[in-house]
Formats: C-alpha cells, sequence, structure tokens
C-alpha cells in the first residue's frame, strides 16, 4: 500500500476508472462525507477512508481529490499537495474542489468559468 505524505507528485495517485466497483463506490462514499463534513475529525476519517478506498494510507492531514475538470473526463485521483493545480470551487465547509495538474496545464478553468 501506498503511503501519501506532504511531499508533492505530478502524477495521479490512479485513475477512477481503473479501481474496481466496490472500490469506486466506497471512495465516492468517503469523498461525499470528507465534502459534507461540518468538522475536522469527520473530515479527516472520511478522508482517511477515501485513501484507503483507492489503496492509499494518508499520512495525517494529507487530502486527495478527484479531478473536478469541468471541460474533460478526466479521472485522475491526486494529492491536494501537487504542483500546478487549480481551485475551481470552494465549498461552504471550506473544502476544496480542483482541477489536476494535467487539466490545469491543457485546459484551465477558473472559478468565474
Amino acid at each position: 500500500m501506498t503511503t501519501v505524505t506532504a511531499a508533492p507528485t505530478t502524477e495521479p495517485l490512479t485513475h477512477y476508472r481503473q479501481l474496481t466497483d466496490l472500490a469506486q463506490h466506497a471512495f465516492d462514499t468517503a469523498i461525499t462525507q470528507a465534502h459534507n463534513a461540518c468538522d475536522a475529525d469527520t473530515y479527516n476519517a472520511a478522508m482517511h477512508n477515501a485513501g484507503l478506498a483507492i489503496g492509499v494510507v494518508l499520512a495525517p492531514g494529507a487530502e486527495i481529490a478527484p479531478c473536478a475538470c469541468i471541460d474533460c473526463y478526466c479521472d485522475a485521483i491526486f494529492d491536494t499537495a501537487t504542483d500546478g493545480l487549480i481551485v475551481i470551487e470552494t465549498t461552504d465547509y471550506g473544502v476544496q474542489r480542483f482541477q489536476c495538474a494535467d487539466c490545469a496545464d491543457g485546459h484551465p478553468v477558473t472559478p468565474e468559468d
């Protein structure tokens, strides 16, 4: 199992379509719980579960996210400490949605789009 620390990487951790149906369901559930969390403990537990769903053990404070690109069908799941990400949206609870570095290079989206 991979461990994600604070060191940024440019490669995605995995691609959503490479996950089994069960892993996709577990990841979707955990990411939804993280995005809807209204306290740090709930968010961190959900983020930990999202990592486990894709076979990654997250270091405390590490975060992962699926690409939220609205211009393509990118399925990258990446460490949010990766360089070159674009923040597309911030939820009411302060959770950020990102466009991955590859999409940001190829067809950047700004929050105003």
